[in-house]
This record gives C-alpha cells, structure tokens and sequence, in this order.
C-alpha cells in the first residue's frame, strides 16, 4: 500500500457543487462502529499493514467501450458509476487503502462526480472539461489535477500508444507528490469512517442484479465466493493491470432524478433529495432508501443508517426510469 501524501485543506461551501446539489444533508445521530476504526481502513473496514493516514485520491475513469479493460478500478475502496452523457457511464474512483501505480484511462470532469469526492475530501484528479466546468470547478476550494494540463508529461499523465484519444490518458501516481509540491499543497486528513458491521446482512437472497442504464450500458453482478463479480455489457469486467474480473462486497445502487442540460446530453443529477435505494451484500438485497450525509450517499433504513459489510462499495447512481432486475 503507497501512502499518499495528498494534500491541502478544503473549505466549507461549495459554491458549484451546491448549484447541482452538492448541499450536505443533515448529518445523522452517532452510530456506533463496531470495530474500532483506528484498526481498519476507513473507507473498507478491513484491517491491514498499511499507513491509514493520508488523503484520498479520486479519479475520473473512461467507462467507453473503447477505454475497457481500465487500469486500477480493483483497488479502489469506492466506485461510484453514473451516466456522463449518452448511455454511457463513468466512474469516480475513490482510493485510500491502495493506491495503484497506474489508474486509467482518466475522462473529463463533471459537476456531479467532484460534488461527490468533495464528501470524502479528495484530490480529484481529471483530464479535461467543458469551459463552463472549468468556471464551476474555479469557483471552489478544490483541490484537484488536471491531465490536460499534464498530458504526457511523462511523470504524472501518460499517453498509452495502444489506444486512441481520448481513451489513453493514465495517471501515474508516483509523480503525485511531486505535483502536491509544485502546488504548495498541504497535507490533508484521512477521511472519516464509513459504517461497517461484521454481522450478516438480514436482507433477501438474491445472487444477481443487472442494470440497464439504455441501450449502450447494461451492468451486472452475481454473487461468487469472491463477493459480486461485474459485468459490462454482458462482458466479465477485468483490471487490465492484473487481468483479474472486478468484485464488489457492497453493490450499492440508488435512484436519483436526472436531467439533460444541453446538445452534447450533459446532465444534472440531483444527489441532495433522497430517494429508493437497493444494497446487496453477501448474496443478499435488502431495499432502503439514500440520503445525503455531509456529501456521501448512504443507505438508511427510517432514521437508522444501515451498515456496509467490510469490503468495497460499487455505488450505481441510476436515473429513475432505469431497469433494475434482481
């Protein structure tokens, strides 16, 4: 595990965010974590060797077919997948227990995903964004990386000869540091812990659930003693850094209400109201509903946050008219 040395402190108000719903909700009461959280990673709940200090570091990842299989989506502790625009989807990637040395392809910035790695305090890093974004993403406190402003540089955005613009932009996370001290970044916090429980989840069974975003984006899970292997559009979803088939312990999918705001299909995705929620965890689903807590989207149950199980989280942000089937 590389301990990144990220960097910088985040004020409150985010002034663009705050325009697409990036408000936070009201913060729940105390839940008690059952293990303690200065033994396990915050954003998994899994003890290990490595530093939890540092900062998280959230990155833009190409879902395009033509951008798959993408590097490093395995050691994220949380992907949230959302439309970008068309059918077709795009992830944030948060990681804080592993960083990989090479995350990618890296896709342009949207106001929803960096509403989305404000609640977790992270550096975001991008490659690339409409000029109104741009004028969005400047009139906020966040720290973030720009690939286009980077790009090939050799020690931070490389281009991959084997693939096309703008499905080739990686990041290579060794030159973080390097960038945080070009910037006069300081060093930031860990994030706070997420809720996890080693009791067995109560929900249903249910070993499976696709998802179809439209006719370019179908995503599904079934349960293996490996947690919920993905597939994209009926594809085993592989790490192209390890060849092995991407899995989540938590499949974490909510609805929320979504808007086309101009030609290109550009969106607003409200993540501020709430709304029905499915979580499967360990060959279970159990539905519930998603509020906004200080920026992150969680799972409650009435006033009760319900917990994840220790592992990783795929979060699949979908419009309310999306299939789910389980």
């Amino acid at each position: 595990m590389k301990k990144l040395l990220l960097i910088g402190l985040l004020t409150a108000g985010l002034t663009a965010c705050q325009s697409t719903g990036g408000t936070p909700g009201e913060k729940a009461a105390e839940t008690p974590d059952p293990v303690p959280a200065g033994d396990v990673f915050p954003l998994t709940g899994e003890p290990g060797a490595g530093d939890k200090s540092g900062r998280v570091l959230g990155v833009m990842v190409n879902n395009h077919p033509k951008a798959r299989p993408q590097s490093g989506l395995s050691q994220a502790d949380l992907v949230y997948e959302a439309l970008a625009e068309g059918q077709i989807t795009r992830f944030l990637a948060l990681f804080h227990s592993d960083i990989p040395d090479t995350i990618g392809p890296v896709r342009s910035a949207r106001p929803y995903y960096f509403e989305l790695a404000y609640g977790y305090d992270a550096l975001y890093a991008y490659h690339g964004a409409s000029h109104s974004i741009y004028q969005q993403l400047a009139g906020t406190s966040m720290d973030a990386v720009d690939g286009a402003v980077y790009d090939n540089n050799g020690w931070l955005f490389r281009r991959s000869g084997d693939r096309s613009a703008p499905h080739n932009s990686y990041l290579w996370t060794e030159g973080l540091d390097r960038v945080v001290v070009e910037k006069g970044l300081t060093e930031g916090d860990p994030p706070e812990a997420l809720y996890f429980t080693d009791e067995s989840p109560d929900g249903r069974p249910a070993e499976e659930v696709q998802v179809t975003y439209g006719s370019r984006t179908q995503v599904r899970w079934q349960y293996s003693d490996q947690g919920f292997l993905r597939f994209n559009d009926g594809e085993p979803s592989v790490d192209r850094s390890t060849m092995e088939q991407i899995s989540a312990d938590n499949v974490w999918i909510i609805e929320a209400r979504h808007q086309i705001i101009d030609e290109a299909g550009r969106r607003e995705v409200d993540l501020t109201s709430g709304g029905r929620g499915f979580l499967f965890q360990k060959g279970t689903m159990k539905e519930v509903e998603w509020r906004n807590t200080d920026g992150r989207l969680l799972p409650y149950e009435g006033e009760e946050q319900v917990p994840f199980v220790p592992g990783n989280t795929w979060i699949n942000i979908i419009p309310e008219s999306a299939a789910v089937q389980f």
